[in-house]
């Protein structure tokens, strides 16, 4: 049951400080400062303000999930004694106290911001990839010691703000085309397109760094000599569903990009962009699910041994 439990927060933690960083990141480089203002086009404030909270709670009890977890005892076994050595004395209950103290200053940002500007969301955007990134020091990547471990924990970080980045950028695509709603304004799906289209060159960075900080984790966590067994394992093929869903999500990036947002360009001309609209649409949910699928795979994963240390 603590597995389970443990697993379960690890996802929903992720899940949340990933949409923290990345849905004020596509604010700032995506958005104008008239669009930051408009509930229509995002709500930033309103998702700002639930998320952090949210972030803090998930965190209190990720630290006695995975303080139950070290100790091999239940959830409500775990005292304040035990948790309090498990902040004070590891590096990941240091990285623990860094996300939680960050969390507590972007709430209060968030309450005292009297606007979306650029400076809030600027502000969110830092102090939550400090707490994204303060998640690699649960997993793999801090295992390691000397300069391998260093190069392992920065790809860890980078590939976590990558995908966060990724994250963030699809929920808001997608909320945006779906808020056009059925008569869409022809103001509104362009600037609907202006974002798909600007997300395009954005998403290349982004994609190009999920690959090569992916590389260089899964040459030091599983290591040339054990990609031909790695089936056998369940760590392996948890990896291998994660690369395949990946691959899928690729796939559909590329039809967004060189299909889809090219024809609701055309439809736009028209007088009917409905169905151009309703494929982007369809589209995006279906990215947005493997990438949601891809997180929870990550957490899962990241509760076994690799074949590295075994």
């Amino acid at each position: 049951m603590t597995e389970q439990l443990n697993i379960g927060v690890r996802f929903a933690l992720y899940a949340n400080m990933m949409l923290l960083f990345g849905l004020p990141l596509f604010g700032i480089y995506s958005l104008n400062a008239a669009e930051r203002q408009q509930d229509a086009v995002f709500p930033f404030r309103a998702f700002t303000g639930w998320l952090s909270p949210i972030g803090i709670a998930l965190s209190l009890l990720s630290i006695t999930a995975m303080t139950a977890s070290m100790m091999g005892v239940q959830l409500n076994e775990v005292d304040a004694a035990s948790i309090k050595t498990m902040i004070v004395d590891t590096p990941m209950g240091n990285a623990w106290a860094v996300r939680v103290l960050v969390l507590i200053c972007i709430l209060f940002a968030v309450i005292l911001s009297k606007t979306e500007g650029i400076h809030t969301l600027g502000f969110v955007t830092l102090g939550s990839g400090v707490a994204l990134g303060s998640l690699a020091w649960t997993g793999h990547g801090a295992a390691s010691e000397g300069m391998a471990g260093s190069v392992q924990l920065i790809a860890d970080i980078i590939h976590l703000l990558a995908v966060g980045a990724w994250l963030g950028a699809l929920v808001i695509l997608t909320f945006i085309l779906f808020g056009a709603g059925k008569t869409p304004s022809e103001s509104y799906l362009k600037m609907g397109h202006r974002l798909l289209k600007g997300f395009s060159t954005i998403g290349t960075v982004i994609v190009s760094l999920i690959i090569a900080s992916g590389l260089v984790n899964s040459w030091m966590l599983v290591g040339p000599n054990n990609l031909m067994t790695l089936q056998s394992t369940l760590y392996g093929q948890l990896l291998i569903a994660k690369l395949l869903l990946f691959g899928i999500m690729l796939a559909l990036a590329a039809v967004n990009r060189f299909t889809l947002t090219p024809a609701l360009e055309r439809a736009l001309q028209s007088t009917s962009p409905t169905l151009a609209v309703t494929k982007l649409q369809k589209s995006l949910v279906v990215e947005l699910t493997l990438i949601v699928a891809i997180v929870g795979l990550v957490a899962w994963i990241g509760t076994y041994q690799p074949p590295s240390a075994m």
